[in-house]
Protein backbone atom coordinates (compact mmCIF):
# COMPACT_ATOMS: atom_id res chain seq x y z
CA UNK A 1 0.00 0.00 0.00
CA UNK A 2 1.47 3.33 -1.09
CA UNK A 3 0.32 6.11 1.24
CA UNK A 4 1.16 9.77 0.75
CA UNK A 5 1.14 12.67 3.20
CA UNK A 6 0.20 16.32 3.03
CA UNK A 7 -0.24 18.67 5.94
CA UNK A 8 -0.11 22.12 7.41
CA UNK A 9 3.35 23.44 8.18
CA UNK A 10 4.28 25.22 11.39
CA UNK A 11 2.65 22.68 13.72
CA UNK A 12 5.85 21.79 15.59
CA UNK A 13 6.60 22.34 19.22
CA UNK A 14 3.34 22.04 21.10
CA UNK A 15 0.21 20.09 21.90
CA UNK A 16 -0.75 19.98 18.21
CA UNK A 17 2.47 18.16 17.36
CA UNK A 18 1.92 15.60 20.10
CA UNK A 19 -1.70 14.96 19.06
CA UNK A 20 -0.89 14.68 15.37
CA UNK A 21 2.11 12.40 15.93
CA UNK A 22 -0.10 10.10 18.01
CA UNK A 23 -2.78 9.91 15.33
CA UNK A 24 -0.18 9.37 12.60
CA UNK A 25 1.33 6.47 14.55
CA UNK A 26 -2.11 4.92 15.11
CA UNK A 27 -2.90 5.17 11.40
CA UNK A 28 0.48 3.90 10.19
CA UNK A 29 0.27 0.83 12.42
CA UNK A 30 -3.02 -0.22 10.83
CA UNK A 31 -0.98 -1.19 7.75
CA UNK A 32 1.27 -4.23 7.62
CA UNK A 33 4.88 -3.04 7.80
CA UNK A 34 6.00 -5.07 4.79
CA UNK A 35 3.28 -3.69 2.53
CA UNK A 36 3.60 -0.02 3.54
CA UNK A 37 5.40 2.58 1.44
CA UNK A 38 5.10 6.15 2.74
CA UNK A 39 5.51 8.85 0.09
CA UNK A 40 6.50 12.27 1.41
CA UNK A 41 8.20 15.54 0.54
CA UNK A 42 10.07 15.25 3.86
CA UNK A 43 9.05 18.79 4.79
CA UNK A 44 9.07 20.00 8.36
CA UNK A 45 6.13 18.82 10.48
CA UNK A 46 3.58 16.19 9.40
CA UNK A 47 5.57 15.08 6.33
CA UNK A 48 8.61 14.16 8.43
CA UNK A 49 6.59 12.82 11.37
CA UNK A 50 4.73 10.51 8.99
CA UNK A 51 7.96 9.32 7.34
CA UNK A 52 9.55 8.62 10.72
CA UNK A 53 6.44 6.66 11.83
CA UNK A 54 6.52 4.57 8.64
CA UNK A 55 10.20 3.76 9.11
CA UNK A 56 9.78 2.94 12.81
CA UNK A 57 6.88 0.63 11.92
CA UNK A 58 9.12 -1.22 9.45
CA UNK A 59 7.75 0.26 6.22
CA UNK A 60 9.61 1.95 3.39
CA UNK A 61 9.77 5.64 2.50
CA UNK A 62 10.07 7.48 -0.81
CA UNK A 63 10.79 11.21 -1.02
CA UNK A 64 9.49 13.63 -3.67
CA UNK A 65 11.64 16.69 -4.40
CA UNK A 66 10.29 19.67 -6.39
CA UNK A 67 12.20 20.63 -9.54
CA UNK A 68 13.09 24.12 -8.35
CA UNK A 69 14.27 23.14 -4.87
CA UNK A 70 17.74 22.56 -3.61
CA UNK A 71 17.67 18.83 -2.98
CA UNK A 72 18.62 19.10 0.70
CA UNK A 73 17.79 22.75 1.38
CA UNK A 74 19.86 25.77 2.29
CA UNK A 75 22.67 25.45 4.80
CA UNK A 76 20.76 27.69 7.26
CA UNK A 77 17.59 25.55 6.99
CA UNK A 78 17.02 24.18 10.50
CA UNK A 79 15.10 21.19 9.04
CA UNK A 80 17.98 20.28 6.72
CA UNK A 81 19.48 17.54 8.92
CA UNK A 82 16.11 15.79 9.28
CA UNK A 83 15.46 16.00 5.53
CA UNK A 84 18.93 14.61 4.76
CA UNK A 85 18.45 11.74 7.19
CA UNK A 86 15.06 10.82 5.69
CA UNK A 87 16.44 11.01 2.16
CA UNK A 88 19.33 8.74 3.16
CA UNK A 89 16.91 6.22 4.69
CA UNK A 90 14.50 6.38 1.73
CA UNK A 91 14.22 3.56 -0.78
CA UNK A 92 13.83 6.15 -3.56
CA UNK A 93 14.10 9.90 -4.07
CA UNK A 94 12.01 11.26 -6.94
CA UNK A 95 13.16 14.63 -8.30
CA UNK A 96 10.43 16.25 -10.41
CA UNK A 97 11.31 17.41 -13.90
CA UNK A 98 11.03 21.16 -14.61
CA UNK A 99 7.69 22.31 -16.05
CA UNK A 100 9.46 23.89 -19.03
CA UNK A 101 10.64 20.40 -19.95
CA UNK A 102 7.21 18.80 -19.63
CA UNK A 103 7.46 17.79 -15.98
CA UNK A 104 5.38 18.78 -12.97
CA UNK A 105 7.94 21.33 -11.80
CA UNK A 106 7.20 22.27 -8.21
CA UNK A 107 3.73 20.69 -8.08
CA UNK A 108 4.62 18.02 -5.56
CA UNK A 109 0.94 17.59 -4.65
CA UNK A 110 0.00 16.48 -8.16
CA UNK A 111 3.06 14.21 -8.32
CA UNK A 112 2.23 12.70 -4.94
CA UNK A 113 -1.35 11.91 -5.95
CA UNK A 114 -0.07 10.13 -9.04
CA UNK A 115 2.19 7.87 -6.96
CA UNK A 116 -0.10 6.68 -4.15
CA UNK A 117 -3.10 4.51 -3.29
CA UNK A 118 -4.30 6.59 -0.31
CA UNK A 119 -3.56 10.03 1.16
CA UNK A 120 -3.14 11.24 4.72
CA UNK A 121 -4.07 14.91 5.10
CA UNK A 122 -3.08 16.62 8.36
CA UNK A 123 -5.44 19.48 7.82
CA UNK A 124 -8.04 21.52 9.67
CA UNK A 125 -10.60 20.99 6.89
CA UNK A 126 -10.70 24.61 5.80
CA UNK A 127 -10.47 25.39 2.06
CA UNK A 128 -7.72 27.41 0.44
CA UNK A 129 -4.61 25.70 1.80
CA UNK A 130 -2.13 23.36 0.12
CA UNK A 131 -3.40 20.35 2.10
CA UNK A 132 -6.96 21.21 0.95
CA UNK A 133 -5.80 21.36 -2.68
CA UNK A 134 -3.95 18.04 -2.49
CA UNK A 135 -6.86 16.34 -0.68
CA UNK A 136 -9.21 17.52 -3.44
CA UNK A 137 -6.84 16.25 -6.14
CA UNK A 138 -6.74 12.87 -4.38
CA UNK A 139 -10.53 12.68 -4.12
CA UNK A 140 -10.89 13.60 -7.79
CA UNK A 141 -8.49 10.75 -8.59
CA UNK A 142 -10.70 8.36 -6.61
CA UNK A 143 -8.28 7.96 -3.70
CA UNK A 144 -9.30 7.55 -0.09
CA UNK A 145 -8.24 10.52 2.08
CA UNK A 146 -7.54 10.02 5.80
CA UNK A 147 -7.99 13.46 7.39
CA UNK A 148 -6.14 13.87 10.66
CA UNK A 149 -6.98 16.82 12.85
CA UNK A 150 -7.43 15.70 16.46
CA UNK A 151 -9.57 17.75 18.81
CA UNK A 152 -7.37 20.35 20.49
CA UNK A 153 -5.20 21.04 17.43
CA UNK A 154 -4.55 24.59 16.28
CA UNK A 155 -2.82 26.15 13.31
CA UNK A 156 -0.22 28.80 14.10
Amino acid sequence: MRVGITGHRGLSGGITEMLVRGDLWRLVTTFGPYELVGVTCADEGPDSWFARSVLEHGGKVEVVVPAGALVVGRADDRHRATRLQLMNEANAVHRLAPAEHGGLGDDTGRALVGMIDELVAVWDGEPGSEPARVAELARQAGLFVHRIWPEGCARP
